[in-house]
């Protein structure tokens, strides 16, 4: 980037500490503010078809609630072996409420058996930024890897443990420590992309 975005304070639509403190730690970077989505606005209901659409949805909820520019974002791991799932319900994967480690177990047990060279995966992210007069800029960012045969590593979040990027040395993101993650990972990527498209738009 030649220049960084000026004057210009998003809302944090999500309120998942580990996502937010992501986004924060790759849009800070990029010179872009931030601040806490409000304790009283409730979680956004994710029911669209796409990853597109969940973050429009988060983003323009907060936005109108708020009367302020927000940012969120919306994640999906597409395995190949089964044939791109479980894409837009990455998180809710082995239902509703799962945790982190339920849906890494599920995610293990649908591969069991599968040989290393079939178990190739992405992440994809969508950054979104919602403003007030309802205009919207979005980016995405993808990484392409492969599903290890276990959990490894103890940094990260959700896949993170079982997620071995093409780009990298063989660890896995939980592996890895956040600077080395962001460098090449889909949020990494997204939000870069995104804070290039908030600079152009300040100049």
């Amino acid at each position: 980037m030649t220049g960084r975005p000026s004057g210009l304070e998003l809302v944090l639509a999500t309120a998942n500490p580990d996502k937010a403190a992501e986004i924060v730690a790759i849009l800070g970077a990029e010179g872009v503010a931030l601040s806490p989505r409000p304790a009283e606005v409730p979680d956004v209901e994710e029911t669209g078809g796409t990853l597109l659409d969940n973050a429009r949805l988060k983003a323009r909820a907060i936005s109108e609630a708020t009367g302020r520019a927000a940012v969120s974002d919306d994640t999906g791991l597409e395995v190949d072996a089964l044939g791109g799932a479980p894409g837009v319900y990455t998180a809710r994967y082995a239902g509703d409420d799962a945790t982190y480690a339920d849906n890494v177990v599920k995610l293990l047990v649908e591969l069991h058996g599968i040989p290393a060279p079939d178990r190739g995966a992405r992440f994809i992210a969508v950054a979104f930024v919602s403003f007030p007069d309802r205009t919207e800029i979005w980016a995405e960012g993808v990484v392409e890897g492969t599903i290890a045969p276990e959990a490894r590593g103890t940094d990260g979040f959700g896949y993170d443990p079982v997620f071995v990027p093409n780009e990298g040395d063989g660890r896995t993101f939980a592996e890895m420590g956040p600077a080395d993650k962001h460098v090449f990972s889909h949020r990494g990527r997204a939000f870069r992309a995104l804070a290039a498209m908030l600079c152009d738009r300040a100049d």
